[in-house]
């Protein structure tokens, strides 16, 4: 047996164990329900049959009216009472009451036979036997059916008018339902105990997705709980330290290159005019890809704060810029469309797809919409299109798609991949495809 401290095994972390509340909760509601169904046979009284005498029957049969209004009669067309074997005993006595041939009488019950008490007629083959005078009348109970037929054709039933059974019905189905409403709270409180925590587990998932330097969880809550918002916690740090130490270690890469580059132009100041002249374009576009490196590292470790903003404001401030530039940009009319985001990161997300769409397709053409609980960027250009086995490697870092190496056509190729890290930062993505009419569209889903 594994040792635990006592102080974990006291009354106070039985308290604060969700196994231990789940399971007390489970067992009060099981209680409260045995409870209720030991009231329910010492208090509720039993049904108490309508009995109904033999010779009570025949006197509503035969006067049309019972004085009691436990009997039921009514006169119909037709027979309601198909003859049933299991009333033949009675039949034989109600027969004999009213004193009509067997023929005329018939008898049928719905529910189980009519307990009859009383002197039976003699089976055939047996002789009859002596039988002590009883004083007892026929009796029977239950839910029973005795038509007469008339000399003009029609049929006098007699039914009975309640069973008896009715009133205890419904008293059992009231405290049924009073117990339904007493266990209500228990079920509420353990759906909410077990449902409660898998939520608060489930947002912070989706907000670590959308901000992977948000809050971490409070650790609150039932011991359970509270060891599994911890390891959330941990998990939520080592992944922002695994991301800051290869963020860090490839900027201090990109920052140690420049030395030796420096080094290098300097030695190259002795060489020859035109060995110079190239290797001096060279360092140049080495100089300036370490330098977007360090500036998207840089940018991509800046903490900016997330508030509800207004998207189409934001790409209206970007196109308006461009269109006072004479830039061939439109922006489609919409109606706003509020996120939480980090404006300074979504600015410059919209500029470099409005950039590369100038760049390469010579305008822009920005939509706004909301799809799946999601908003939605594209901006399109008319251009050429880009080659089909580039599309997958378009938001790789330094790729280029334009082949002339010309940083003044082609970039650094880091654009599309700050597009896409700040919209997974957001806890969106980007994507980019061929339109089917001429030139690219590039779509970003940001949660609304």
């Amino acid at each position: 047996m594994s040792w635990r401290p006592a102080s974990r095994l006291g009354i106070g972390w039985v308290a604060k164990s969700l196994f231990w509340r789940v399971f007390l909760v489970m067992l009060l509601s099981v209680a409260t329900v045995q409870a209720l169904n030991v009231a329910l046979v010492v208090f509720i009284t039993p049904p108490t049959p309508r009995i109904f005498s033999v010779p009570q029957v025949a006197t509503a049969l035969r006067t049309g009216r019972d004085a009691t209004g436990e009997v039921l009669v009514t006169r119909e067309a037709s027979n309601p009472a198909p003859y049933d074997a299991r009333g033949a005993r009675i039949r034989r006595l109600m027969a004999a009451q009213l004193e009509l041939p067997l023929d005329l009488v018939h008898v049928h019950f719905g529910g189980p036979p009519p307990i009859v008490f009383g002197p039976m007629p003699r089976r055939e083959g047996y002789p009859e036997r002596a039988r002590s005078p009883d004083a007892r009348n026929q009796i029977l109970f239950g839910r029973f059916t005795v038509s007469v037929h008339q000399p003009d054709g029609s049929w006098r039933i007699a039914r009975a008018a309640r069973t008896g059974f009715e009133s205890w019905r419904w008293r059992a189905f009231l405290w049924l339902l009073a117990a339904l409403v007493a266990i209500a709270p228990f079920a509420w409180l353990l759906a909410r105990r077990l449902t409660k925590p898998i939520a608060a587990f489930g947002a912070a998932a989706e907000r670590l997705g959308r901000d992977p330097r948000a809050a971490p969880l409070p650790l609150g809550g039932p011991a359970e709980i509270a060891d599994a918002a911890a390891a959330f916690n941990r998990m939520q740090a080592r992944l922002n330290r695994y991301v800051e130490d290869r963020t860090m270690m490839i900027a201090a890469i990109a920052h140690d290159l420049r030395t030796p580059l420096m080094r290098l132009g300097l030695r190259l100041e002795r060489a020859p005019e035109p060995l110079r002249s190239a290797s001096e374009a060279d360092i140049r576009d080495m100089q300036a890809m370490i330098q977007a490196a360090l500036g998207f590292f840089r940018d991509g470790n800046q903490i900016g704060e997330r508030r509800r903003l207004d998207l189409r404001s934001l790409v209206e401030s970007v196109t308006d810029e461009l269109e006072d530039r004479g830039e061939p940009v439109t922006l489609h009319d919409g109606e706003p469309l509020v996120i939480e985001g980090d404006a300074a990161g979504l600015k410059s997300l919209i500029a470099n797809l409005v950039g590369n769409a100038l760049k390469y397709g010579g305008d822009a053409e920005v939509m706004l919409g909301r799809i799946d609980g999601h908003a939605l960027i594209e901006v399109r250009d008319h251009g050429p299109g880009i080659a089909p086995e580039d599309l997958h490697r378009l938001f790789e870092p330094f790729f280029r798609g334009e082949r002339s190496r010309n940083r003044d056509t082609g970039g650094i190729g880091l654009g599309l991949s700050s597009v896409r890290g700040v919209a997974r930062a957001h806890g969106g993505d980007a994507t980019i495809a061929n339109h089917p009419d001429g030139g690219a569209i590039a779509r970003v889903t940001l949660p609304v």
